[in-house]
């Protein structure tokens, strides 16, 4: 086959196999019963068909040993980014090649389903092999020349023709850029390790911190995952979620925004004194430089670089558990208590990364025994499952959320020596089919507030301290209320972000 029969059948098979996400968008949000309308879609398919055919032809003259390879990994993920497209709504964002990134083993089997397999056969393994087996005739250089050429002015000419439609372009081109295979996962891994490369290198170091008194102060944060105030009966939500905390003393809560909607940027946002992408020393690296004891027990991952003696993720946790409740979120209240007791410092800080909330497999996050609601999604293809099964399954997790919550006030109540108090606040929200959208990594500017709007819940053993009458909280609040409550002082602190009174 010639070069260039082949690559514009290959541009028109990716164009057919992988787009219809990326055109359903242009068919929703223009008017296509203007001229401006169909023209913007007509052009946007040529431009698609003729662009990825030009760049197809450029690797394939530079050598058919780059260009096959390169082709045939090109579709089976784009097989792979559709069918999560298709699946879950997603973006295919940089902030979504970072989640893929910082995903572990358990997050990413967690996807797997037959509908996955046949996508990845069907979409990316089929053309793969049509692809390693079609000889392919290469233009000379002068036929080269002319092509590349008159496709430039080609592609020029049809931008020109749009010039009236560029500010649409502009204005959608985070979710056009999403949702244009393989470009959408080409140029956002690039642009990922770029800016991840441009960030500093070593943490820049905090003003030093001073502890003003003696008094014995714990503050346990519980970092939430996916948790959305929506589905919190303390919110105002129909069905009783919270039955513990909502019978729970000197138990305050408050409307919070995270600053993001994956896990990696919104729980940099809770440790950060800022809102800032600058990688300063985050909280419990500041308190334990500043000679707090700091704990971290973790059953998630996303975090920023935790430089504390005792830190402990999940492998750790279970070497010093036996029984059923260790495979859930409850291993991270074993033996904390006895690890508070056993401290020689005055101020601890102790934080809690669950992962409770997590989906696609909600109903896998839970004992059997929280099973409230039913009946309940058990497929990781949330679109298939009722939207009722879909939020009986995650309401589940917000009652074992209560309950995890619930039993560390119990064991804090137990430290009469220790004032003592809880902060739990989620790293994101969760869509749970509205909208047709499922989970979260969308940008925050499209987001839909199922996505931001997170639970922010305080506990505090001394019923004579109380909190400011806030209406709105965010992430950042964290910080400033940790170094309020512990009694520490220091140079970045802000009263202002501080909920305590």
């Amino acid at each position: 086959m010639k070069i260039t029969h082949f690559v514009l059948m290959m541009s028109f098979l990716n164009f057919l196999f992988f787009h219809f996400p990326f055109f359903n968008f242009v068919y929703n949000d223009v008017n296509y019963t203007t001229f401006n309308g169909i023209l913007i879609i007509i052009s946007l398919i040529v431009l698609m068909i003729v662009l990825n055919a030009f760049v197809f032809y450029l690797f394939f003259s530079i050598s058919r040993f780059v260009g096959k390879p390169l082709l045939v990994v090109f579709f089976i993920l784009n097989a792979i980014a559709v069918y999560f497209v298709n699946t879950y709504s997603i973006i295919v964002d940089e902030s979504m090649i970072g989640n893929v990134f910082n995903s572990n083993y358990e997050e990413s089997t967690s996807y797997f389903s037959l509908k996955f397999v046949v996508y990845i056969l069907l979409l990316g393994v089929l053309p793969s092999i049509y692809i390693f087996k079609v000889k392919i005739k290469n233009d000379s250089l002068k036929k080269f020349l002319i092509t590349v050429t008159l496709t430039l002015l080609f592609i020029l000419t049809v931008a020109f023709v749009n010039s009236s439609n560029w500010l649409w372009i502009d204005k959608n081109s985070k979710k056009l850029g999403g949702l244009a295979m393989p470009w959408s996962y080409s140029v956002n891994t690039w642009l990922y390790y770029y800016h991840n490369y441009k960030k500093n290198e070593k943490e820049i170091l905090l003003p030093n911190a001073t502890i003003k008194d003696n008094k014995k102060s714990v503050l346990v944060l519980v970092i939430g995952e996916s948790s959305r105030s929506k589905n919190y009966s303390l919110y105002g939500y129909s069905k009783n979620t919270n039955p513990l905390l909502s019978k729970t003393p000197h138990l305050f809560h408050f409307d919070a925004n995270s600053s993001a909607t994956y896990t990696t940027a919104g729980v940099k946002s809770i440790l950060d004194y800022t809102k800032t992408d600058d990688l300063y020393e985050i909280l419990p690296n500041y308190l334990n430089r500043n000679n707090v004891d700091v704990i971290w027990k973790s059953t998630n991952w996303g975090e920023p670089p935790i430089h504390i003696k005792n830190y402990h993720n999940k492998d750790d946790l279970m070497q010093y558990c036996k029984g059923e409740r260790c495979a859930y979120d409850e291993i991270l209240l074993n033996g904390l208590k006895e690890q508070i007791l056993a401290s020689k410092k005055n101020k601890i800080l102790i934080v809690l990364h669950t992962s409770t909330s997590h989906g696609p497999s909600y109903s896998k996050k839970y004992p059997p025994q929280f099973e409230v609601f039913k009946p309940v999604c058990n497929s990781v293809e949330l679109s298939k499952c009722s939207q009722e099964e879909l939020i009986n399954a995650y309401d589940n997790t917000i009652v074992y959320t209560d309950y995890i919550l619930s039993q560390l006030i119990d064991n804090l109540n137990q430290l009469k020596d220790y004032n003592s108090a809880m902060i739990f606040v989620s790293d994101h929200g969760e869509s749970l089919g509205e909208k047709n959208l499922y989970m979260h990594g969308l940008p925050l500017s499209l987001a839909p507030e199922e996505q931001y709007k997170i639970p922010f819940i305080v506990w505090m053993s001394d019923s004579t301290k109380q909190v400011k009458p806030n209406t709105l909280l965010s992430q950042n609040h964290v910080f400033h209320s940790v170094l309020n409550f512990l009694g520490i002082e220091s140079p970045i602190y802000d009263e202002k972000m501080n909920i305590f009174k």
